[in-house]
């Protein structure tokens, strides 16, 4: 019999994450639309039903999810397929299944997972298919993984939703990165896709006509946002940056937002926790994200089996990207992307799929000693 020992040292910080984003979002109340309804007490809601799917994972183990991986990676494109013929848009994007009675349900959130679960299967299989795989055997194999990459990003690109596609490409690089093959494969990759951002560039830049022509208009102003980023102001990043530079040492204090910002409860919720709790406040949280992030990291160098490792690498890739890309566009250091802030960011979809995360890394602590012949 094994004991069963819950990891606090990762329980801990997504409790006081938990804390901080049900405060956060109360505190952008001031500023949401009534219509919305009270979203403080439903991330509240959500949490508890959060906390209900790690109980329950943590009693699945891991290997429940391991034996249905193409089952749930087959059922996500379905539903993003469905997405785009049958829900009806929202702010000019079918990103959403609206659920009458209970709110919006967003799929590619929970993509990603079933996009992780594939990946760590697939590299998992190949390196024991393979003990020196030849470059034939890695080309062949870095195209598989790529395709099952491709078929979500594009479904989910046609939302339109170009954070969640972005994510999807971060997943698959940190995942890939560990899975052993020839460094050699991201220099040529990374070549590459130099190459064709180049061109890309050189069209949006010199045949504006030909680049809309080729790729459409939506794509053109997608790009012109990012490329024009730091040229523009805008009511939403100024607004955002006076509530945090007013509010010095120690903050406006709690639910006392100065200023008015869109997506104060989501994409700029950093904004929000930062005026009310000014400087000292952002260290608490930043400290409190560095250690969760050494956590996992750690928790990768231990004793545990391959699949579980590469599943680490993509949790741990998503949560960077998201903490750096999140908070550096709030503070105007990078182009705004509509990136949530993991744990803090209001959206069931997104938290349940956090939530996810969670049990799955506390089932890794809990199994790293155990032996395991996985295929």
């Amino acid at each position: 019999m094994v004991n069963r020992k819950i990891n606090l040292k990762i329980l801990i910080p997504i409790f006081l994450l938990s804390v901080i984003s049900i405060l956060s979002i109360h505190s952008a109340l001031t500023y949401t639309s009534a219509s919305l309804g009270n979203l403080a007490l439903k991330q509240t809601i959500w949490y508890a039903v959060g906390w209900l799917l790690v109980l329950l994972l943590v009693y699945l183990k891991n290997d429940y999810l391991y034996r249905r991986t193409w089952f749930l990676y087959i059922i996500g494109n379905i539903l993003l397929v469905g997405l785009l013929l049958f829900a009806d848009p929202i702010n000019s994007s079918r990103c959403w299944f609206v659920i009458p009675g209970i709110g919006s349900f967003q799929p590619s959130e929970f993509m990603k997972i079933f996009l992780m679960l594939t990946l760590a299967t697939m590299i998992h299989n190949f390196r024991i298919d393979y003990d020196n795989p030849t470059w034939k055997e890695e080309f062949i194999f870095l195209l598989k993984t790529f395709l099952i990459t491709l078929i979500p990003s594009i479904l989910t690109f046609l939302q339109p939703d170009t954070g969640c596609v972005i994510m999807y490409l971060v997943i698959y690089v940190s995942m890939i990165f560990t899975s052993g093959i020839r460094l050699r494969w991201f220099a040529m990759a990374g070549a590459v896709a130099c190459g064709v951002a180049g061109i890309c560039l050189w069209l949006y830049f010199y045949k504006e006509p030909l680049f809309i022509k080729i790729f459409g208009s939506s794509i053109f102003y997608r790009l012109e946002r990012i490329v024009n980023w730091q040229d523009g102001s805008g009511l939403q990043l100024e607004n955002a940056l006076t509530a945090i530079g007013s509010a010095g040492i120690t903050g406006h204090g709690f639910n006392q937002t100065p200023i008015y910002f869109p997506e104060s409860s989501t994409d700029f919720i950093f904004a929000v926790f930062a005026s009310n709790f000014g400087f000292v406040g952002v260290i608490i949280l930043l400290a409190l994200i560095f250690y969760l992030d050494i956590q996992i990291l750690l928790l990768a160098r231990k004793r545990i089996q391959d699949t579980n490792r590469f599943i680490i690498s993509g949790i741990l890739g998503m949560l960077l990207f998201q903490q750096i890309q999140n908070i550096g566009m709030t503070v105007g250091l990078l182009p705004i992307t509509g990136i949530t802030l993991p744990f803090i960011s209001y959206g069931g979809s997104s938290l349940l799929s956090y939530m996810l995360l969670v049990g799955i890394l506390l089932n890794i602590s809990e199994e790293k000693n155990r032996t395991y012949k996985y295929k």
